[in-house]
């Protein structure tokens, strides 16, 4: 039982750490998103705010596992257009690790939601 919040913490942490450039609008990281992948400072804000709202919802789910539900699908939803963004961008698999790796736990967290 225990597991499942520590797991939601980690993620949590890893991804408002990730999420706080993007949401300050910062240069070198908006400079990432669009040479890298061609997406505009807007859609980088966009992507921060997904990760911090997310994150703080998987933190609020030793509350209500619904929290931990929708904490999961707004995170998952920015780590698949990240694995498709690294993949379009000629990056390779390699450079998706990171993001296969929250999108796996919050999908095992998201599957557990579902257990009564």
């Amino acid at each position: 039982m225990m597991q499942k919040h520590i797991v939601n913490a980690y993620v949590a942490k890893d991804i408002i750490k990730s999420s706080l450039p993007k949401i300050k609008n910062d240069d070198q990281m908006a400079q990432q998103f669009e040479q890298g992948f061609g997406l505009s400072r807007n859609m980088m804000k966009v992507a921060g705010y997904f990760e911090l709202i997310g994150s703080i919802f998987l933190l609020l789910s030793i509350f209500n596992k619904k929290f931990a539900r929708i904490g999961a699908v707004m995170i998952n939803i920015i780590m698949a257009g990240a694995i498709f963004s690294h993949l379009k961008a000629g990056h390779g698999v390699k450079s998706t690790q990171s993001a296969g790796k929250y999108f796996g736990l919050n999908l095992v967290t998201l599957l557990d939601s579902f257990r009564k």
